[in-house]
């Protein structure tokens, strides 16, 4: 059984106050051949300028050093990637380094830019990340996706991820799901819902109005899972500036856009499901040990933690990161949330990670209606609404860019400027896209703070963003 020392669970401690001041993103597509790379960077960077309204060039007179992420050399045909945009963004002789960590890139690349202005390294700092799959043949990326698995155990499988969620996505039905025919409906009620949300979001690649028949009639990629039921390969960037206090206020002066405090801790775990070693349920703080004490009776093979049903490396990062910022309980802390749906069932593994509804009751956060803007069952607001970006289900899956459009995303609800970023006419026109007639405008009111997941692999890499309005902390700094 894995057992942790005191130090090792002690709670990460930021140096100084860190604070995400701006966040762009590019269109997000599954081919976008008439840009380079380059340009959907420079599309994130000059987006994220235009919020603080300020010139690319006045942004980028604070910048003191870059953290790029993207995940695969191999789509694109570069290696030392990072040196290329950094050049092209006109940043050369600034330092700066390329992050790797799967489909977690995106959150690992915030983890370390906070880190840089946390520890005085850096009062104003670079977040960037994108990914290029539109080189390589779908079946190709497939593969090339599939080898962030352990290639001797796990790749054989089949040499596409959504054999390894299969395969979890079986158990989870068979032990938490009770094999009922119910809870394969309900996570297709995710897809219909992620698909939804993109229909409002002029960024996302696949908007749709769909029902729970069309997902559950879509064609089975690996058993359950089906196409509607897995993320999008995607094209696109996404980029964040944070700084410490004096220069976030700085760049924000004689504007209405406020600077959020940020936090990011991270957590990991094996590449190997099947080595997955037992051990307690490391608990969040709204969790107790008694209200597990019987959960093999309850759900018969559950009892074993965290096996095939769940990430611990989630978990962890939700452990380090609600008692960094001060979350108790996540449902009355925060206001809004982007998880990391890379295919439903992973969705709601993700829920119970992070405690929003204990190991074994994720499909109620779906059946209850909490996770919608509007709760479809009362017409009232949802309790905390997930995914209103459409998630990687509905907007992208530009790995080295995820992480930091969900921190985008959430930013935005706090902001209060989401229908400003999603329902602007010339942003639908210059992306060729049609902003429909029923249009919905899905800010999330009196928003104060907000979580994005950042996930990798089966966990292997997973990261906690948190940002909170800085008048409406949780705790006041040590």
């Amino acid at each position: 059984m894995i057992k942790f020392s005191e130090r090792q669970l002690k709670t990460p401690k930021l140096m100084r106050p860190v604070y995400l001041v701006t966040a762009g993103q590019s269109k997000f597509d599954r081919a976008i051949p008439e840009k380079r790379t380059e340009e959907l960077c420079v599309d994130a960077l000059n987006m994220a300028a235009r919020l603080i309204d300020k010139s690319p060039a006045e942004l980028k007179s604070y910048i003191h050093s870059c953290y790029y992420g993207h995940f695969a050399d191999h789509f694109g045909d570069q290696l030392l990637g990072e040196a290329v945009i950094h050049d092209r963004l006109g940043l050369d002789p600034l330092g700066n380094i390329g992050i790797k960590t799967g489909g977690a890139t995106g959150g690992s690349t915030l983890w370390e830019t906070v880190k840089a202005v946390a520890s005085g390294y850096s009062d104003c700092a670079l977040a960037m990340g994108w990914e290029r799959m539109d080189e390589v043949p779908t079946d190709e990326g497939n593969h090339l996706i599939s080898c962030a698995a352990d290639k001797d155990w796990e790749t054989p499988l089949g040499h596409i991820y959504t054999g390894y969620y299969a395969v979890m996505a079986q158990k989870y039905w068979q032990v938490f799901g009770k094999q009922e025919e119910s809870f394969r409906r309900t996570l297709a009620e995710i897809s219909v819902k992620h698909h939804g949300y993109a229909r409002f979001n002029p960024y996302a690649q696949a908007p749709m109005d769909i029902t729970v028949d069309d997902v559950l009639n879509s064609p089975v990629v690996a058993y359950p899972l089906r196409a509607l039921d897995c993320c999008l390969m995607s094209v696109g960037a996404a980029c964040a500036i944070i700084c410490d206090e004096p220069t976030a206020m700085e760049l924000t002066k004689n504007t209405q856009h406020k600077p959020l405090r940020i936090w990011v801790a991270a957590g990991s775990h094996t590449l190997r499901p099947a080595c997955r070693r037992d051990m307690e349920i490391p608990l969040l703080p709204n969790e107790t040990a008694d209200q597990y004490a019987d959960i093999e009776e309850k759900f018969p093979g559950g009892g074993r933690y965290p096996g095939f049903t769940g990430f611990l490396g989630a978990r962890m990062c939700a452990y380090y990161g609600y008692r960094m910022a001060g979350v108790v309980d996540p449902t009355e802390d925060l206001d809004v949330i982007e998880l990391h749906d890379a295919f439903t069932i992973s969705d709601v593994q993700s829920y119970e990670d992070v405690g929003i509804r204990p190991y074994g009751y994720g499909r109620d956060y779906v059946e209850s209606g909490d996770c919608y803007h509007t709760n479809p069952h009362t017409g009232e607001p949802g309790k905390l609404p997930s995914n209103l970006s459409g998630g990687l289900l509905g907007c992208m899956h530009a790995v080295g860019a995820t992480g930091i459009m969900q921190t985008l995303e959430v930013a935005s609800h706090i902001w209060n400027r989401w229908a400003e970023i999603h329902g602007d006419p010339k942003i639908w026109e210059e992306f060729g896209r049609e902003k429909p007639a029923d249009w919905t405008d899905l800010q999330v009111k009196d928003a104060k703070r907000a979580l994005a997941i950042s996930h990798a692999g089966v966990g292997s890499h997973v990261t906690a963003t948190i940002v909170m309005d800085p008048d409406h902390l949780l705790k006041e700094d040590a």
